[in-house]
């Protein structure tokens, strides 16, 4: 019993730092207004950015995917398990990025998590002598994939190019690789792309960039961050998701075709795990039809919208970033992502528990997601939301009261 007693130790540690994740079961589709665990939520924590997890058309293509292609792919790509939707869904990723990137080539993944796993080890396998560089505040997964790699690593300080600069110039790697995620997705924040561009081709590094919030969401087309701010370079490695704005499931790693080459022959991450079911990649397909058409650009206008009422009228109930001198804060931002930075651990929480009581889904972020002192609510928007949602939500944060030092409670509390 020592080993079970270890972790229960473990646990209630967990419990005294008011760190215990707890997961709810939502009965309904993914959608603005859902059923979750019995009752009636208003859901701002979703990633769903532009409301096409319960679109009619990518339902129906789903369904119509596993007419064509049954329930699951049977094996990995390498195989058996690479179907045509696979094949179609990659030439089509391909196609979208071949401005951006030249002699375009595209490779579909199970999840994100897999396709940061894949490319930093893939891209760090051949060298004896490789270093990766990244943000402090990036994703997990790119953190995990980095220490996997077997390549050294060094942080540079969140959006610093400045020490960025000095510490590939001092680097003697013969291989070297810059992460970032495009869209920081606990703060909103996007990373400065056009400068970590021009210092990696003046270092003769690659630009690993992790679209995970920024696909969908940002650029004329939807094409994500690299579109946003007109990126061209054969340096660039673009991951992206298909979960989140794309509202299905998957990621791609979009690149030149030597380094999707490279991918294929070295990525454990892909090679030895089953193709994700096809029907999922022809469902994806629709929705890059979507993203990048009349419906996407109205979807993406519609939501930059409900940013804007949001943002004018949360104004006078909360202090932002610049004139906050302790939390609680606002995180603005220019991306769906906008977070309230509590800082107690507890107090977030009591204030997610407060605005569920009044029916408001809004998840409580802690360490170590985000650095301890800024646990945070992290407030999403999805173009299926309505203006009405929007005044709900602010409604909502008028109706707790907020006390100096990190602490937020319910008025009724």
């Amino acid at each position: 019993m020592k080993l079970l007693d270890q972790l229960t130790q473990d646990l209630a540690e967990l419990d005294a730092r008011g760190l215990r994740r707890v997961r709810q079961v939502v009965q309904t589709p993914c959608a603005p207004h859902q059923t979750v665990d019995g009752q009636s939520r208003l859901n701002f924590s979703s990633n769903d950015y532009l409301g096409l997890a319960k679109h009619p058309q990518v339902l129906a293509a789903l369904q119509e995917g596993v007419s064509l292609y049954g329930a699951g792919s049977g094996a990995s790509h390498l195989i058996s398990g690479h179907s045509l939707a696979h094949e179609q869904l990659e030439n089509k990723l391909a196609q979208l990025y071949a401005p951006h990137i030249p002699q375009a080539r595209a490779l579909s993944l199970c999840t994100g998590y897999m396709a940061n796993l894949a490319v930093l080890s893939a891209l760090t396998a051949g060298a004896g002598d490789a270093e990766i560089f990244s943000d402090a505040l990036n994703h997990a997964s790119i953190i995990d994939g980095a220490r996997l790699s077997r390549a050294k690593v060094t942080v540079y300080p969140h959006l610093d190019v400045n020490t960025l600069r000095a510490q590939l110039r001092i680097s003697q790697a013969a291989t070297k690789l810059v992460v970032t995620d495009s869209v920081f997705s606990m703060d909103g924040h996007i990373a400065p792309l056009p400068e970590l561009l021009r210092l990696c081709e003046a270092e003769g590094a690659w630009l690993v960039v992790d679209d995970a919030h920024g696909f969908g969401v940002l650029g004329r087309s939807g094409l994500g961050a690299i579109e946003h701010v007109d990126l061209h370079s054969p340096n660039l490695v673009l991951m992206g998701t298909l979960g989140k704005a794309a509202g299905v499931a998957g990621a791609f790693v979009a690149a030149h075709a030597t380094v999707i080459e490279c991918l294929v022959q070295r990525a454990r991450a892909y090679i030895y795990t089953t193709a994700a079911p096809p029907a999922l990649a022809h469902a994806v397909l629709t929705s890059l039809d979507i993203i990048t058409g009349a419906q996407g650009m109205a979807l993406r206008a519609h939501l930059n919208d409900l940013l804007a009422v949001w943002q004018t009228g949360v104004a006078d109930t909360l202090p932002s970033q610049d004139d906050a001198a302790q939390a609680p804060w606002l995180m603005t931002s220019a991306t769906p992502i906008q977070p309230l930075v509590v800082g107690d651990n507890r107090a977030v929480m009591r204030a997610s528990q407060a605005l569920l009581d009044q029916g408001l889904w809004v998840t409580g972020i802690r360490t170590p997601t985000v650095p301890q002192g800024t646990a945070r609510l992290r407030i999403t928007f999805s173009a299926a939301h309505t203006h009405d949602d929007v005044a709900r939500l602010i409604e909502g944060l008028r109706a707790l009261s907020f006390t100096p030092g990190m602490a937020l409670t319910a008025e009724a509390a």
